[in-house]
């Protein structure tokens, strides 16, 4: 696929992936015009002095929940990439009709601005926790990729193809685990939630460069999932702070032991390929099957969790990462 002169939207494009996207796509990928969709009129202006003063750059101020903002904005857009949400979990359990109107109305509101505008192409950005949900957050996110799944159906004779890529916490983000250790170091006390837990972990750059690739590669109703390590939550407090004292607090409302990207009823229209799983729609067969040709069928009962990955950071790898993490959260005056 040639990006070169596409115009690109980017919902939530003041966010962490949204900085990070823009970055690459801008940097690698050269497209026409780039347009930032986001609400705060003050990040927009922090974003635009701190590096992002590009003449390939439209900053559009506007809320996924406008459905006419919205229309507005894509006007001679070619493809979209939808990041916004609201994600802090314990935000969204005290707040559940925001998290409801930004998740979930706010995703259907971009797949109608999409197809009236002739949109080619919409990737959703979904999360681990949309797989058997136990909180809000996640019970939106699996309530947004069904409904861009799905809405491939309306799209009719119609050119636009909707799709998600669903990937694990993101290293050192915003309200992650890694910022947190780094600031009780000093305290010399880390508190976890349980000495069991596990999480997958996927870098910001990776992240990107995964949705860049599926968006090349959709044909319209998959959920692309990447294959990347877990790493145990003890084995990062133990490297941040090897002689703090660690203290378990319990697993947190609305938190799992172990994060799961495709559960077992799922496996059975997946495929594998080298280094992604790719789930087809499993209730219409208009298109996005043709990845039966190219990957490999789960087994049965196949689950991909973060406690039953065959890939594991070590220690060393670990390490690395929190050295990256810390000196650019030291760079942003964040420590």
């Amino acid at each position: 696929m040639d990006w070169t002169d596409k115009i690109v939207l980017v919902t939530g494009g003041t966010g962490s992936f949204g900085r990070k996207f823009v970055e690459i796509i801008l940097r690698d990928y050269l497209p026409g015009k780039i347009i930032i969709f986001s609400r705060d009129e003050l990040k927009q202006h922090e974003m635009r002095v701190s590096g992002f003063d590009h003449p390939d750059l439209r900053f559009f101020i506007g809320d996924v929940r406008d459905l006419n903002r919205l229309k507005r904005a894509m006007q001679g857009v070619d493809i979209v990439v939808h990041a916004a949400a609201l994600k802090q979990v314990p935000a969204c359990e005290y707040n559940p009709m925001e998290a409801i109107k930004t998740n979930i109305l706010g995703s259907s509101n971009v797949i109608e601005a999409a197809l009236d505008a002739g949109v080619s192409k919409v990737m959703a950005l979904s999360t681990d926790k949309a797989v058997n949900p136990i909180n809000l957050y996640g019970a939106t996110k699996l309530a947004a990729e069904k409904l861009f799944i799905q809405s491939n159906s309306y799209a009719g004779g119609k050119a636009t193809r909707y799709s998600t890529v669903r990937y694990g916490n993101v290293v050192g983000s915003r309200g992650s685990v890694i910022p947190v250790f780094l600031k009780q170091r000093g305290e010399k006390k880390l508190t976890i939630t349980d000495e069991r837990m596990t999480r997958f972990w996927i870098t910001l750059e990776q992240g990107v460069e995964f949705v860049i690739r599926c968006i090349e590669q959709m044909q319209g109703g998959e959920v692309f999932v990447p294959k990347i390590p877990s790493m145990k939550v003890i084995d990062l407090a133990k490297v941040i702070a090897p002689d703090a004292q660690l203290e378990s607090i319990g697993i947190r409302p609305g938190e799992k032991l172990h994060e799961v990207l495709i559960h077992e009823d799922e496996a059975r229209v997946t495929v594998e390929l080298e280094d992604m799983f790719v789930v087809q729609p499993s209730e219409a067969f208009w298109f996005g099957h043709a990845w039966n040709e190219i990957g490999q069928p789960l087994p049965e009962g196949f689950r991909y969790a973060s406690d039953n990955n065959t890939e594991w950071l070590t220690l060393e790898q670990v390490e690395e990462i929190v050295k990256a993490i810390e000196i650019k959260l030291m760079e942003n005056s964040y420590l």
